[in-house]
């Protein structure tokens, strides 16, 4: 989360600037909605304004590189069908162990 006191906090149309290859400004917008590589862009608004920091910047590309090693693609969400099937597996888990 962006701290507002301590971090430098800069325009979204500024941010892109502190990006490798200049990342367009729907590109960050779909960073802070949606996230890349199991990570989001954090961000700030005030008036209709929408703000991001260096720090916050310096996290994101932390956490996307972290998500990425290895070559690993990041963690799909899972469906509901699957959700439900490791709910009844759990659940079976905790019968067999008399919980």
């Amino acid at each position: 989360m962006i701290d507002t006191r301590t971090e430098t906090v800069i325009r979204l149309s500024q941010a892109s600037e502190h990006f490798p290859g200049r990342p367009s400004i729907a590109t960050l917008y779909r960073w802070i909605t949606r996230g890349a590589r199991g990570a989001r862009l954090e961000s700030v608004v005030c008036g209709a304004q929408r703000y991001t920091s260096i720090e916050a910047i310096d996290r994101f590309i932390a956490a996307t590189t972290a998500n990425s090693v290895g070559g690993s693609a990041p963690a799909q969400r899972r469906t509901t069908r699957r959700r439900e099937a490791d709910i009844r597996r759990a659940e079976e888990r905790l019968a067999r162990a008399g919980a």
